[in-house]
């Protein structure tokens, strides 16, 4: 179910889904694109793209911002802050462990009081279902890898389902990749095929032809498709009308031309024999420049690794478990019997890389690496992970 839209038409559709959900989208905050509830459409980051290479990110204003129209909502490429933290997030309370003076009594306390405690789940407050608008193709592929990891298998994780159950994904197809965006050679972009509840292809205008009667341009419009139940239902609440064969059209050519215009890339084979490669020389080079800064695994749409704090009041009478992001860049993330089994930086990083193109096929039968670049961009010292999987290649190691 296809629908096109002008301006007015989209922020009537903005509206359906604000009033379906919990809506999150993207927003300019502190100089980045980054992800957070909207209540408008005037909170989109309208007429703002950003310049991306290793170790550098900056947002500029785009000419389109003119008030003369064209103003171009989803003209960036990827939000600084990743998606996962709507769905898994960095902080959740597993337990909690109440001193009850109901419970009986052990014989040790002296007072007579009760040293019972009563375990509580919790369940988080009652929600509205998560609206998650203007996802990349990318991140909705890691959002269906982190599906297979937190939601397969016969243990499913309950807070991740939670807020999982009744999601709707609204997927805005990328038509400017920025220059450490690889996803066309992970297979997972720069269009979405699936995963998604409702795509928006942005049309942006054409200012017509000087001198040419009658005006050959065309307005800034919006291209709709609604591919599930929900997503038609949704659509369908929206003043809007069929779109033309030009309309798709150049919906598909915007989509093509991003693939062409990615300049970066790796062998997704290549990138899967990776374990084979553990003594190759490189691990030395790169993990030598490496900080073990974690910021890699913090920006990745796909990483999970948490770790359990335990916390007691002063007065003993209560405690809590809590979950909390971690990163296998920490010394601590490896330790097991009271000392790291990857004690150095290059270790980890092998480790990273490794279990990120590589044995996550054996884990989870597909690759962690959705080819979003943030991990490039946000690496202080520039370590480009397309650069790393062509030096540690098997043609790289061929005299």
């Amino acid at each position: 179910m296809q629908r096109i839209v002008d301006e007015r038409g989209f922020e009537e559709f903005f509206a359906v889904l604000h009033a379906h959900g919990e809506l999150v989208g993207p927003t300019e905050r502190d100089g980045a694109i980054v992800v957070d509830h909207l209540d408008t459409v005037a909170q989109l980051p309208v007429g703002v793209d950003e310049v991306q290479s290793p170790g550098r990110y900056r947002l500029r204003r785009t000419p389109d911002a003119a008030p003369t129209g064209g103003r171009r909502s989803f003209g960036y490429t990827t939000t600084a802050t990743p998606w996962k933290r709507w769905l898994f997030e960095p902080r959740t309370l597993l337990v909690r462990a109440r001193r009850d003076p109901a419970l009986p009594n052990d014989g040790r306390d002296s007072d007579g009081n009760g040293r019972g405690f009563r375990l509580e789940l919790p369940t988080g407050p009652s929600r509205r279902p998560l609206v998650l608008f203007g996802m990349r193709p990318c991140d909705v592929a890691a959002v269906l890898v982190q599906d297979r990891v937190l939601l397969g298998g016969p243990f499913a994780d309950r807070h991740y389902r939670a807020r999982r159950e009744g999601a709707v994904v609204v997927v805005a197809q990328c038509t400017d990749p920025a220059a450490t965006c690889c996803c066309a050679s992970a297979g997972t972009g720069p269009t979405a095929t699936t995963g998604f509840d409702l795509s928006i292809t942005e049309l942006p205008a054409v200012p017509p032809s000087p001198g040419v009667e009658p005006a050959d341009g065309r307005p800034h419009r919006f291209l709709l498709d609604a591919v599930t139940e929900t997503g038609r239902r949704l659509l369908g609440a929206v003043t809007a009308e069929e779109p033309t064969a030009d309309d798709v059209a150049e919906a598909t050519a915007l989509g093509t031309a991003a693939a062409s215009a990615m300049v970066r890339s790796f062998d997704a084979g290549d990138a899967r024999d990776l374990g084979a490669m553990l003594t190759h020389p490189h691990w030395d080079e790169v993990g030598s420049r490496c900080l073990s800064c974690g910021n890699c695994t913090a920006v990745c749409p796909t990483c999970f690794c948490s770790t359990v704090e335990d916390t007691t009041s002063i007065d003993g009478a209560a405690a809590e478990r809590w979950r909390q992001w971690d990163s296998c860049f920490t010394l601590d993330h490896s330790s097991m019997n009271g000392r790291p089994v990857r004690s150095t930086t290059v270790q980890r990083y092998r480790q990273w890389l490794t279990h990120k193109v590589s044995t996550w096929h054996d884990q989870f039968g597909e690759s962690g690496c959705v080819g979003c670049g943030r991990c490039i961009t946000w690496c202080p010292v520039g370590i480009d992970l397309t650069e790393e999987l062509a030096a540690l290649s098997p043609e790289a190691m061929t005299p």
